[in-house]
């Protein structure tokens, strides 16, 4: 039989064929075409593209053109993104619930203000993640970070630098070349941020008949470096079966200084006390990170089977110094000495994941995932805490620790996906099973095993008339306590928040139910709206506690976890990405939720905070201006809400700060960025970006924690009206001949994999 292959920029391929009687299929192995290239006339083609995609499982939000983050990190870009809420630390949350974070598509040991933003090409939010996810992370779902890469023919890459008002740069850049069957790319960013935060905290504490207040005021300025390196290869083994390896680099240096003003009142017998004190911190932190991943992608004949296997490995050092100087004074302000302590840690972070993936279309409507997941965690922390006596060091041994720990989980996934008409679904069911070790100074240990776990999810949608679709799904999920909330480790350095972790933790379990209605008009307006419900089992809390301190007698408070019987949240979300003209258009995101919390301990109920209604919202404004300028102004606002029940923890120990979720509620706040961009040159290839964030001052952070023995207010303003200037330039050259041949018939016209439908 005859075979005639034809597509266009390449020459037509006729050809005769032997298939022999009966045969039904036949593979014809890979076949290249010949380019066949014609000059046309110069098009342009505009059109807008939907900063919003919906998916069954997810929703994308393209950040590449937002131009308030250029220079910043990924905790800028998160401040754009609907549905995520960030809090001054930089900790994210989804529906006030701490998310996983994924880079491409993997879990990562990288913090969010270790991925530069310009690195970034879109961020996928999922809030309900299906069956094929990993099952932990808990309420808050998954944030998955897309960075940019090159699909293009030829060389292209971007060179950027910046600064900003307090003396911070940054610069960095990135290139790749794709030729035949290597597709290159590298990308370096340099960091260096100048960070100011102000705050006080203020506490009265009920002890007997006697009231002690405590009011601690403080400056912390924080200098630090951070440099972020990629390579990437991919190799194209034939149109089928694509190799990829990249190595990644992260080094950073932070150089923390915090002075505090601390002023204690009190009455005893009758009589006035009034005490003062200074308090200096200086740290001397870095941390070093290497990852390198590896994949395999093999298509086969049948269109849409798919084979993928990847490794990813990560590890990291970290180490840091701290030294503490306490001035004391007595109630005429003489000065009566001082305490001087000194901190010294280290840790290490080893990460190895290894998946594999399989996907068949077994019919023109229906597909089968399925894979196989394993992933090795391994954490260790080493802490010595010394007092000066006599201008010598001597370490305390009763406060130093030495604690390693190992978690393993193991996975295995199937789904089905297929559609009827307009109706459309997914089932799907995990399987984990996973455990947790940890050692302690050698001399205590701690485990904790969960021989299976199933994890099912079921996702539904139907299309109606008119570009409208109904969503609903339901999904189980796991958030396994972290290095930081298990450590046993109790941290006296600030004696105002003096933080332990709990090695009896054990993982919540949460189901997650939600219903959606989406809505495209025309130019791509989209309009969005979620109910949402989640429940959760042995929910992990942060809950502050109080002890005597049998060292000086008085009565500490310790921020630390503990598991509550269950907690429970509900709410409705809407999103709305409107072209109003061809020169504005607006996203706008307004979350409306409730959650309450169930202790389970009578003794410690009385303290839980209420069930309160809160909402939160914002609003992303672009603008085109004449002569290539556009602005973006943004605006967030959060109402008084209580306290995200889970957060993440800091290198060197437990999470510090006090705050305890199920006791504690955070005042509301609000804040605007805005940014200035024109671009210039013959094709528009430089541009020069001005930006500033929270204008008005206004993105304070106030906290208030109580119960019958305490009441607390902890307030915190950082880098207010910070300026950046940013400048960059793109360059590149979209062609097949990037290299000059000596023979201009050798390997001419050589159809790279991804056009014959082999990678992606």
């Amino acid at each position: 039989m005859q075979l005639k292959i034809s597509t266009v920029g390449f020459k037509e391929i006729d050809q005769s064929i032997i298939v022999l009687p009966g045969a039904l299929d036949k593979d014809l192995g890979n076949i290249k075409m010949l380019s066949d290239v014609n000059q046309l006339q110069n098009v342009t083609v505009s059109t807008s593209v939907s900063s919003l995609k919906m998916d069954i499982d997810k929703k994308t939000f393209n950040v590449d053109k937002n131009i308030v983050t250029s220079g910043g990190t990924a905790i800028d870009v998160m401040k754009n993104v609907p549905s995520v809420q960030v809090d001054i630390d930089g900790n994210v949350k989804v529906r006030n619930a701490s998310p996983q974070i994924y880079v491409d598509g993997r879990p990562t040991t990288l913090s969010l203000d270790q991925i530069p933003a310009d690195a970034i090409q879109s961020v996928e939010v999922i809030t309900n993640p299906s069956a094929k996810y990993d099952a932990s992370g808990g309420p808050g779902g998954i944030l998955n970070i897309v960075l940019k890469k090159n699909r293009q023919k030829g060389y292209n890459g971007n060179l950027m630098t910046g600064v900003d008002s307090r003396g911070g740069y940054n610069l960095g850049g990135n290139f790749s070349l794709r030729q035949n069957k290597i597709n290159f790319s590298a990308a370096a960013f340099a960091n260096d941020r100048k960070d100011r935060t102000t705050g006080t905290t203020d506490r009265d504490q009920f002890i007997s008949d006697t009231t002690v207040h405590t009011l601690q005021n403080s400056v912390t300025k924080n200098n630090g470096q951070f440099i972020f390196g990629k390579v990437g290869l991919d190799y194209y083994v034939t149109n089928r079966t694509t190799l990829s390896l990249s190595l990644v680099k992260v080094h950073g240096e932070f150089k923390p200084h915090d002075a505090s003003a601390i002023s204690t009142d009190s009455i005893y017998n009758a009589t006035a006390k009034n005490f003062n004190s200074n308090r200096f911190t200086n740290n001397d932190r870095t941390f070093n990170a290497t990852g390198l991943q590896g994949g395999f992608i093999h298509n086969f004949p049948k269109d849409g089977e798919q084979l993928t296997a990847d490794g990813n490995y990560f590890s990291g050092k970290n180490s840091g110094n701290s030294l503490y100087t306490n001035e004391y004074y007595d109630q005429s302000g003489t000065y009566t000495g001082n305490f001087i302590q000194q901190q010294i840690a280290g840790g290490t972070n080893k990460f190895l994941t290894v998946q594999t993936d399989y996907t068949n279309p077994l019919t023109k409507n229906t597909k089968l995932e399925a894979g196989l997941r394993a992933q090795i965690n391994k954490l260790s922390n080493n802490t010595d805490l010394l007092n000066q006596y006599n201008g010598e060091f001597y370490k305390l041994p009763e406060q130093s620790i030495n604690y390693h720990n190992t978690n393993e989980v193991y996975a295995a996934y199937t789904t089905i996906t297929s559609s009827i008409k307009n109706f459309g679904y997914e089932v799907g069911l995990r399987v984990e099973s996973s455990r947790y070790k940890g050692e302690l100074n050698d001399t205590q240990s701690f485990r904790h095993d969960y021989p299976v776990s199933l994890f099912p999810s079921v996702f539904l949608s139907y299309k109606l008339k008119n570009r409208q679709e109904l969503q609903a799904n339901f999904s189980r999920r796991i958030n396994r306590p972290n290095f930081f909330q298990l450590i046993p480790y109790t941290d006296r350095t600030d004696s105002l928040n003096i933080t332990r972790g709990n090695p009896n933790l054990v993982p919540e379990f949460t189901n997650s139910f939600e219903v959606s209605y989406s809505k495209t008009f025309a130019k791509n307006n989209t309009f969005l709206a979620s109910l949402y419900y989640k429940h959760t089992n042995d929910l992990i809390t942060r809950f502050i506690d109080s002890e005597r301190n049998v060292s000086t007698g008085k009565i500490d408070y310790i921020n630390s976890y503990i598991n509550a019987n269950s907690s429970y949240s509900y709410g409705a979300e809407f999103t709305l990405v409107d072209y109003v003209t061809k020169w504005w258009d607006v996203t706008a995101n307004v979350n409306l939720y409730e959650s309450k919390i169930n202790i389970g301990n009578d003794s410690l109920s009385a303290d839980v905070q209420p069930t309160r209604f809160s909402y939160f919202g914002k609003l992303n404004n672009n603008f085109k201006l004449p002569a290539n300028f556009s602005i973006q102004l943004s605006g967030n606002y959060q109402s008084k809400t209580n306290l995200p029940v889970s957060g993440g923890g800091q290198m060197f120990g437990p999470p510090s700060g006090a705050q305890s979720s199920s006791q504690g509620y955070t005042k509301a706040f609000w804040f605007t960025d805005v940014a200035v961009k024109k671009t210039f040159l013959k094709k528009q290839n430089a541009a020069v970006t001005v930006s500033m964030s929270d204008i008005f001052r206004t993105r304070r952070n106030e906290q208030i924690s109580s119960a019958s023995s305490f009441y607390q207010d902890y307030s915190r303003l950082s880098n207010p009206q910070l300026v950046r200037v940013n400048f960059s330039y793109r360059f590149g050259k979209i062609d097949v001949s990037v290299f000059k041949r000596q023979s201009k018939n050798a390997n001419q016209g050589l159809q790279d994999a991804s056009q014959m439908g082999g990678s992606k």
